[in-house]
């Protein structure tokens, strides 16, 4: 038997099943040393981001275990860190998953080159994808850039079947140094918020699978209908543990494929959302420039305003406006945002206040625990009208009223929103409890009354649309 041992560099993979790269590392029985490495590109994630990826890397860390094997933890330029474990462990491959954003596609290129360099094998899988972006292509041979022909032209492709995990993994003569995970702090930048976001993730790979079979059982079925309702449990939650692998696309599609057989009048709509993290992708992929700057490069002179005080009310849940406020709150005390109260807290930030989408796609990257980088710049590039949308400016959410179609019943407003409940509940004040005390935000004070008044905002949205227009 071989004893050369192969790397598994894991990233955005958090699983043992449909995992290609561990897989492939794993094929021909040599010993496999799994290896996360906090790179400058990791480093970069939010508060939020990195304390739930510490999560989740201790989770496979334990699941690991459990096969006798274990994570090697260690920090530095991912080159560096493998160039230095080869030397240590005398391995002849590095396997990983691949990633899609520029600043991991650079990285990524520049490590695999330099190891085949050396003579070593280096390969990488597609694990996060169902469709890698430069497989879809129009029938003139470029990329899409609408959704609802990109869907059309996947939603009969064949789609693998998922991987099983390896039976068992072949452990290294000697393990090499590791960093200890707690060491890192990962969570740190949290503060007291990490215990109060804490009450609502679901971290590791069984909790992912065991979340997907109850959405299934339970809410697949009405999902197209109820999945705008915030105070309703219509929604899969799968996003948080899709952005980490704990689970994969693939162990999603054919389970949501199998309901749809079966006849759950849902499943084909929350297959539609699964496509629209993969068009995401497939626009970050081929216009890089989605994560930063405005994807239709004629709204670059839009007099959007930079950080301002209306902007710090919204980032605070203390904009007078019930439904954007209780969205706001429920980033904070949940760590995530129910899709349509994304739209209406982007719109009411971008239109209503008048202010650069870039200043809430970085407080997301900050807040959100199922941060993406592909599916968090295309929300807000599409609800701020800079993005791929046919009718992009014009759309603008009016809160009231959506509160009144989406929220008639208050169960939303009244979960997160203390000030407005004579008994409020434990959400609602943990919101308190997790915002930093420099903002000095006090439940028992008055709700504050609006930054602006709705239908000025809209006016003064449109009347700028209008001024900009050729």
């Amino acid at each position: 038997m071989n004893d050369t041992p192969v790397l598994y560099w894991l990233r955005r993979d958090l699983r043992l099943a449909d995992n290609p790269a561990l897989v492939a590392a794993a094929a021909d029985g040599r010993p496999v040393i799994p290896v996360f490495i906090l790179d400058p590109e990791t480093e970069t994630l939010g508060a939020a981001a990195r304390w739930r990826l510490g999560l989740g890397l201790a989770a496979l860390d334990a699941s690991l275990r459990q096969l006798q094997s274990r994570i090697v933890f260690r920090r530095g330029p991912a080159l560096t860190v493998l160039s230095d474990l080869i030397s240590e462990t005398g391995a002849g491959a590095v396997h990983w998953n691949r990633s899609y954003d520029p600043a991991a596609r650079a990285r990524d290129q520049a490590v695999k080159a330099a190891l085949r360099a050396r003579g070593l094998q280096a390969e990488s899988h597609n694990s996060h994808l169902l469709f890698e972006p430069w497989t879809v292509e129009t029938g003139t041979g470029g990329f899409y850039r609408v959704y609802s022909p990109f869907w059309r032209a996947v939603k009969d492709r064949p789609v693998p079947a998922p991987l099983a995990p390896p039976a068992a993994l072949r452990s290294p003569a000697a393990w090499p140094v590791s960093a200890r995970l707690e060491d890192w702090r990962l969570g740190e930048a949290m503060n007291r918020g990490a215990d109060v976001v804490a009450q609502h993730v679901h971290v590791g790979e069984d909790r992912a699978l065991a979340r997907r079979d109850l959405f299934l059982e339970r809410a697949v079925g009405p999902y197209r209908d109820r999945r705008d309702y915030p105070g309703e449990p219509a929604t899969s939650g799968l996003s948080e543990n899709l952005t980490y692998g704990e689970i994969g696309p693939r162990q999603i599609w054919h389970a949501a494929m199998r309901a749809r057989h079966e006849g759950a009048p849902g499943a084909e709509h929350f297959l539609k959302e699964l496509v629209w993290r993969e068009f995401a992708y497939h626009l970050m992929f081929h216009t890089p420039h989605l994560l930063e700057r405005n994807w239709r490069e004629e709204w670059d002179g839009f007099p959007w305003q930079g950080d301002n005080e209306a902007a710090r009310r919204w980032r605070q849940g203390m904009t007078g406006v019930p439904f954007v406020d209780a969205a706001m709150r429920e980033l904070y005390v949940t760590g995530t945002m129910h899709n349509r109260a994304r739209m209406i807290a982007a719109s009411y930030l971008t239109k209503h206040l008048m202010t650069d989408w870039r200043i809430g796609l970085d407080w997301f990257a900050d807040c959100l625990i199922d941060w993406d980088p592909a599916s968090n710049a295309l929300g807000w590039q599409w609800v701020a009208g800079s993005g791929p949308d046919a009718a992009p400016y014009f759309r603008i959410f009016n809160p009231d009223t959506q509160a009144q179609k989406f929220d008639a019943d208050e169960a939303y407003r009244r979960r997160f929103l203390a000030e407005l409940s004579p008994s409020p509940g434990r959400d609602a004040l943990d919101f308190f409890r997790a915002v930093p005390r420099s903002w000095g935000l006090d439940p028992a004070r008055p709700y504050p009354r609006p930054v602006v008044a709705l239908d000025a905002g809209r006016a003064r949205a449109l009347a700028a649309y209008e001024a900009r227009r050729p």
